[in-house]
């Protein structure tokens, strides 16, 4: 009965860590996608990163976004 009390937390912490990675990385997806189409989050994300980008740089961003490919497993 001991080794339950051993096997249950660890399955449990690895199915939480797989399960927070793929969500994780789902949410991550979905908001570059977002940003593909919406010039003000790419601004906002590059003044959080210390940029500021002006409309040459903002073009060049967004024809980077829309030619990168999120793959769907």
């Amino acid at each position: 009965m001991s080794w339950v009390n051993i096997a249950v937390p660890i399955v449990t912490l690895l199915v939480g860590a797989v399960g927070g990675f793929f969500i994780g990385v789902f949410y991550l997806r979905k908001q570059l996608e977002k940003m593909q189409n919406d010039p003000e989050m790419i601004q906002k994300m590059a003044k959080q990163m210390g940029y500021n980008l002006n409309k040459q740089q903002m073009q060049k961003a967004q024809n980077m976004m829309k030619n990168q490919k999120f793959p769907r497993r």
